[in-house]
């Protein structure tokens, strides 16, 4: 019960602290790394996407989605 509270009372506190500027930069970074990671998986050649299980038509899919689009754990 103790952690639980404390962490709820931490994440409280994280939330109240981060401003405006900080939310964006942090959208901004998700973006570039949404990027840079597709941009290289456009790059990877037919036997290494059939290692990581993708077809080039999924790879160049994944690939054309905005920068803007990620996951929704990332933004956690």
């Amino acid at each position: 019960m103790f952690a639980s509270l404390h962490t709820a009372q931490l994440t409280y506190r994280q939330v109240q602290k981060e401003g405006t500027l900080d939310r964006l930069a942090r959208r901004i970074a998700l973006a570039l790394t949404a990027r840079h990671q597709r941009q290289h998986l456009a790059r990877l050649d037919d036997a290494a996407l059939a290692d990581i299980g993708l077809s080039r038509r999924a790879a160049r899919a994944e690939a054309a989605r905005p920068v803007w689009d990620v996951p929704a754990e990332w933004h956690r």
